[in-house]
């Protein structure tokens, strides 16, 4: 797949992972449809991209605004032949407290509801259209890219929600590929470490230099453009397809 013949949806593209691999496919000459919260910077990142990108509001768990969303990236730039989930949140809570409180069940549903549902609703509504697509030279009607995390392998303390919701999306990666095999769509997912994201930029320096130590090799933090490169690469190589890449660095992450 030519990245710079691409229409690309882009959840979470207002920041962080998102807005890096949005900003990359259009350097690349392709298009890109940022879905994003009202909230959010996917406004201001899809003005700054020129006429090579359109913001659509849109919450992933929401089937009638994502729907809306794919619908007009199709009716403004083109038949979309890549989605990539990069819509997340992230709750931290044991699984009781210290002081013996359990963890909030409707916090851990809000976590499962974003950062699984919502990825699965968008691969569903996505993949939809992609059927109808005409296939490329391979054969290729599509490719959808997926975030998990290396916490949903090594989930630290507290990370009882995010790595479930997490691990749901490295789960249901190599099925849904092997659903959409017959369409000529692919499905992979990326599994980063620790990365420059809003969560993180949050913390001082030296609390975010004392996180990159723990990285064997490169020993500092990812940085999204890192994320969009991997990203950009499983667009253009037609055999990753049904896996989950971890871009690390080879952490594995302690306990705590």
């Amino acid at each position: 797949m030519d990245v710079g013949q691409v229409v690309a949806a882009v959840t979470g593209g207002g920041s962080g992972l998102g807005e890096a691999t949005a900003r990359e496919i259009v350097a690349r000459g392709g298009k890109v449809a940022i879905l994003d919260l009202g909230r959010s910077n996917g406004e201001a990142v899809a003005k700054e991209l020129g006429s090579g990108a359109i913001f659509c509001e849109a919450n992933v768990t929401d089937e009638d605004q994502v729907n809306a969303a794919l619908d007009r990236a199709i009716e403004e730039l083109g038949p979309v032949r890549a989605a990539i989930n990069c819509a997340g949140i992230g709750m931290a809570g044991r699984t009781v407290g210290k002081d013996g409180t359990p963890f909030d069940l409707g916090l851990f549903r809000m976590t499962i509801e974003v950062n699984l549902i919502g990825s699965f609703n968008v691969i569903r509504l996505a993949a939809a259209r992609m059927v109808g697509n005409d296939p490329n030279e391979a054969g290729e009607r599509g490719a959808i890219i997926n975030t998990a995390s290396v916490a949903a392998f090594e989930g630290q303390v507290g990370q009882c929600a995010y790595s479930a919701s997490k691990g749901g999306v490295v789960g249901m990666t190599l099925p849904i590929a092997r659903d959409l095999a017959v369409s000529g769509i692919r499905v992979c997912t990326i599994a980063p470490g620790l990365f420059l994201t809003p969560m993180l930029m949050g913390l001082p320096e030296p609390a975010r230099e004392a996180l990159g130590r723990q990285v064997p090799f490169p020993p500092r933090l990812g940085k999204p453009p890192e994320y969009a490169a991997l990203a950009c690469h499983i667009l253009e190589n037609p055999m990753l397809n049904g896996e989950v890449i971890r871009l690390d660095g080879a952490i594995r992450m302690q306990p705590k």
